[in-house]
């Protein structure tokens, strides 16, 4: 041991030992920054392919499973309105497909989702809970067919079931996934600090070491020292222009997409609600009033949503950056305008003792509020799959940004050390 500090004290007293060090500390510095931003950029691109191929289309998932269960108890709520013999083959279709897509979409998101889990503990709940609500629409419809009031209630115990239980834990389930790919697009973002530090002390000390090069021999240039100094500097620039094209498509995929993909889906299941409500305002007959006993607990609801839905497309309007984003959600406020007269309108018939009058100006297939419901509906789903195509285009590009990165960063790590080692060799020679 001894021997060994003696042999290094010795070495750092004479110049071709110094030039030793000096040579030993550059290598290491330019590989220590190869590896270490290889290393980071390789997690951030990871983060930004979650972003695109995971976390991202989990989320749109458990948002599509939430708009196919509110969606399926409107259609079970708008076929029951029309009685059994009466029910469109059309929306016992679309009952039927909501319930499927819901249960396809969980057998998808338990396949890449841990059990325990928040997620998993929802998804759970919701394929145990699914069957008991389909058996009850089921039920409901049996006694629909054979006249009995029973149906109603039936029905009204699934749509309780609907929004007590099953939509509540898509809602979580819908909220879990949604963090994730705020923490993927968070990680992806996030500056890799030690490589950019690293980076500008690889390139101080390569200037540093040439300056006492020159000022030691007079030599402008030592080949070897240049070449690892281009090499470190390509690697620092490709890491900062990269990291920056990244963050900034990463950033707009956030602001111009995500933002408007959650206020829109968030709108759409807005207007499936009120639409569920105003469907039981007549299923229930006032038979269901608020908790204080004052006003009808459907028709309350329907108000509150509509309020609600206002909102959404208020906000999605603002969040929206070009034409055929605002287009849209302009059609789908004004179907909302047009919707609350009818359904005016429908209130007042059915307060004047013409029940059935009522239910065709809600479910008819001219002039009712389910006309214009569907014109919400269309219109936020083309908003949706526009604000689904720009977030997909811009966080691509911004994965597309980090892409060779980490490869590049190391082998030019290894031929900037290689670049040190034989500039500081051409050193030593002059001294044998």
């Amino acid at each position: 041991m001894d021997e060994a500090k003696d042999r290094l004290r010795t070495a750092a007293t004479t110049e071709p030992g110094r030039l030793q060090i000096i040579g030993a500390v550059l290598a290491a510095l330019v590989v220590v920054f190869g590896a270490v931003t290889a290393f980071e950029i390789s997690d951030r691109a990871a983060a930004a392919d979650d972003v695109v191929s995971r976390s991202q289309p989990l989320s749109a998932d458990a948002a599509s499973v939430y708009r196919s269960l509110a969606d399926a108890d409107t259609a079970a709520s708008s076929g029951f309105l029309a009685g059994a013999d009466k029910e469109p083959p059309g929306v016992r279709e679309r009952y039927e497909k909501d319930i499927a897509l819901a249960s396809k979409l969980l057998i998808k998101a338990a396949t890449n989702t841990d059990s325990a889990s928040e997620s998993g503990r929802q998804i759970a709940t919701l394929n145990e809970q699914l069957p008991v609500y389909t058996g009850r629409i089921e039920t409901a419809r049996t006694y629909n067919r054979q006249g009995l009031p029973l149906g109603g209630a039936y029905l009204r115990f699934a749509n309780e079931q609907m929004t007590k239980v099953l939509l509540p834990a898509a809602q979580k389930l819908y909220d879990a996934e949604t963090a994730r790919l705020d923490q993927d697009d968070a990680d992806a973002r996030y500056w890799p600090v030690l490589s950019l530090v690293l980076g500008v002390a690889a390139l101080g000390g390569l200037v540093w070491a040439q300056r006492r090069n020159y000022r030691r021999t007079n030599r402008v240039f030592n080949r070897g020292l240049v070449a690892a100094t281009a090499a470190s500097t390509v690697v620092l620039l490709w890491l900062a222009v990269g990291h920056t094209v990244a963050r900034a498509e990463l950033n707009d995929a956030r602001e111009h997409g995500q933002k408007s993909l959650k206020v829109l889906n968030d709108a759409r299941i807005d207007s499936l609600k009120a639409r569920a409500n105003e469907n039981l305002v007549l299923v229930a007959r006032g038979a269901v009033l608020t908790d204080d006993g004052k006003n009808d607990k459907y028709e309350t609801e329907f108000s509150s949503g509509m309020k609600e839905l206002g909102a959404g497309l208020e906000a999605a309007r603002k969040l929206a950056d070009d034409k055929q984003g605002r287009d849209p959600v302009t059609v789908a406020s004004n179907s909302m305008d047009e919707w609350k007269k009818r359904h005016v309108s429908a209130s007042s018939t059915d307060r004047s003792g013409d029940y059935e009058g009522a239910v065709d100006k809600v479910i008819g297939p001219k002039s009712s509020t389910g006309e214009c419901f569907d014109l919400v509906d269309d219109a936020l789903a083309t908003a949706l799959a526009h604000e689904q195509s720009e977030f997909t285009r811009a966080a691509e590009d911004g994965r597309g940004a980090l892409g060779g990165l980490p490869i590049g960063a190391a082998v030019l790590a290894v031929l900037g050390a290689a670049g040190a080692i034989l500039g500081i060799n051409r050193r030593l020679s002059e001294y044998r």
